[in-house]
């Protein structure tokens, strides 16, 4: 087997990778350098060998980060490379199950449980928190399976088999207002469905390798994952615009500043969901003809914990209408716009040259 000390690395940048983002750790080198000798595992070829250092008999690429950090830099850098990886971790894991809550208790459970307090939706928050975490451990043999464990493909397949759906909604959201509920709750529901058949095809008949073939049908798992991305994009593209052309638009009176034709409206917007902010409305005035009795110590710390603490003064109808008022206020002040739009431009033409140059 080969050993990292016949592994010349004569680069002149080397890319750092996290779980979801790329650190660039640009390191002028004006002579080869040769890694550790004890980082071997991550040159292993031989599927015994690559068993025994990682787990995986593909290859340990998955261990290149962490050894270069804890073997190439100096104690300082050690430190600081690593609080950068686990803190881009742990933001990432976060806001995706903070995400995923604020969907589940506002989108899902509000439709079955149509008078919920704050505190039970509070409360369901942090139950089906801790059920995606529960999910989530759960869900690591999976990633050891896919991609033959090489955790960097295993993120953008899962991201090309689940994201194009979500980014066309968005997209077309925001620059087609003829685009209505329909069309983009179909256009979701068939990308998805699409991407889980992709997704759960590769999970049962495996991905092909160097030490092994899958005998997974060619019409789905021949197309690379990226180029699959792109297809159904635009497949989710012309279900969208296909359902909301046969069904019947949104009218412009519900859509004043939330999409690209209408940002600069002036008007005043309409929700859909009014009538059911109405009942709300009054709920909350019910509740607050009947206010609850002071609570004790372990009440008071167990609402901070759960986050119920009370709710500030309710506005009035003069201070509501400022507060929409100053919303419905979309004007930039052209210096401001300038300066957002040169500095655009040149970290985009920056990004272009860099890659461009080091591809």
């Amino acid at each position: 087997m080969y050993t990292l000390e016949d592994i010349l690395v004569s680069a002149s940048t080397m890319c750092l990778m996290t779980t979801e983002q790329i650190l660039p750790v640009w390191a002028p080198l004006t002579e080869p350098i040769y890694l550790n000798p004890s980082s071997e595992k991550v040159a292993c070829v031989v599927p015994s060998e690559c068993v025994k250092h990682c787990g995986v008999e593909v290859d340990c690429t998955n261990y290149a980060y962490p050894m270069m950090v804890l073997e190439l830099m100096p104690d300082g850098l050690q430190g600081l490379m690593l609080s950068v990886m686990l803190a881009s971790l742990m933001i990432s894991l976060t806001s995706i199950f903070n995400s995923a809550s604020t969907l589940f208790t506002m989108d899902l459970y509000t439709k079955i449980r149509k008078q919920a307090s704050e505190k039970e939706l509070l409360i369901t928050g942090r139950l089906f928190i801790i059920l995606s975490i529960v999910i989530s451990i759960l869900w690591v043999p999976l990633v050891q399976v896919s991609q033959n464990g090489q955790l960097f493909h295993y993120i953008e397949t899962i991201s090309s088999y689940l994201g194009p759906p979500i980014a066309a909604v968005f997209l077309l959201a925001i620059f087609c207002k003829r685009v209505n509920e329909q069309g983009a709750f179909w256009g979701l529901v068939t990308g998805l469905v699409i991407g889980l058949i992709r997704m759960i095809a590769e999970f049962v008949y495996r991905t092909s390798s160097c030490l092994a073939t899958s005998n997974c049908p060619k019409v789905i798992c021949e197309v690379h994952y990226l180029y699959f991305a792109i297809i159904l994009f635009f497949l989710s593209i012309l279900v969208i615009l296909g359902i909301s052309l046969l069904t019947k638009p949104i009218p412009d009176v519900h859509l004043y500043r939330l999409c690209w034709a209408l940002r600069n409206s002036t008007e005043e917007r309409t929700d859909l969901d009014a009538e059911e902010k109405r009942h709300e409305e009054v709920d909350d005035d019910v509740d607050e003809d009947n206010p609850e009795e002071p609570h004790g110590c372990l009440r008071k710390a167990y609402d901070l914990f759960c986050g119920l603490q009370k709710t500030g003064p309710k506005l009035s109808k003069e201070e509501e209408e400022a507060q929409k008022k100053k919303l419905r206020d979309t004007s930039e002040k052209p210096l401001w716009r300038t300066i957002v739009n040169v500095n655009a431009i040149l970290l985009l033409a920056v990004a272009i040259f860099v890659h461009g140059y080091f591809a």
